[in-house]
């Protein structure tokens, strides 16, 4: 059982590290145009915090070093997201940008770790920041449901891309997975709604496909990350697990 759910594990940090890595084009066109458009940076900061808390979670919980690993990596990924946001941004989106990073990235994962790091101890302690990283994951993974109506009203799935929808449903899949071999249910309930939300885009996908252009992965949206959360992760621009 140990063998197994460490090869799960395994694939669930490559799958969350492909979704971390999946806005990736969208950074480089805002590099190249030295401008970040429409893009908002909301999608990127709360998917920070995700991978913050869920690197927290995996250290202090005996056994749940995979779940750190990717998550510890998202973080990385995510500061640079962040950090060319406030590089790129016009004024006021810039300006949100750095209130909503000291807010959330700073100000509430700061408090989070110092209250159940100094006031909770043991089991309670990994149970409360389990909790806490549960509901924001499922937060995060009901993001896509705005899109999900846009491509039912449209009908084109233009702004709801193959590969983000694919790798959220593979994301979730596998590290619900990990979960069930593991009895690690505050991983595995936002995952298994990942998944289930991933399945019901690709329905949506298989249905409106042929209905307009179709999107190359460059619109905004939320990181599934995921996993993860990490991992994952959408609709994340993707990011958890």
């Amino acid at each position: 059982m140990e063998i197994l759910s460490l090869v799960f594990g395994v694939i669930g940090n490559v799958i969350s590290v492909l979704m971390f890595l999946s806005p990736a084009r969208t950074f480089w066109r805002i590099v190249k145009r030295k401008s970040t458009e429409d893009f908002d940076s909301l999608p990127y900061i709360c998917t920070l915090l995700n991978a913050a808390l869920w690197t927290y979670y995996g250290i202090i919980k005996p056994g749940a070093f995979l779940v750190a690993t990717v998550n510890g990596f998202g973080i990385l990924v995510e500061i640079v997201y962040v950090t060319l946001f406030l590089v790129y941004a016009p004024p006021k989106m810039r300006a949100k940008t750095s209130i909503l990073v000291g807010i959330l990235d700073v100000g509430f994962l700061a408090a989070a770790v110092l209250v159940t790091g100094l006031a909770l101890h043991g089991q309670v302690r990994i149970n409360v920041t389990g909790f806490m990283c549960s509901g924001l994951n499922i937060l995060m993974y009901g993001s896509p449901l705005a899109a999900m109506k846009t491509v039912i009203s449209s009908k084109s799935v233009e702004y709801m891309p193959f590969l983000l929808s694919f790798f959220l449903f593979l994301n979730g899949g596998i590290w619900s997975l990990y979960a069930f071999l593991t009895s690690d249910y505050f991983l595995g309930v936002p995952n298994g709604a990942g998944f289930l939300l991933g399945a019901a885009q690709l329905v949506l996908y298989a249905i409106y496909r042929n209905g307009s252009n179709i999107s190359d992965g460059l619109e905004e949206g939320w990181q599934y990350q995921t996993l993860i959360s990490s991992s994952s992760s959408q609709q994340s621009h993707e990011i958890n697990n």
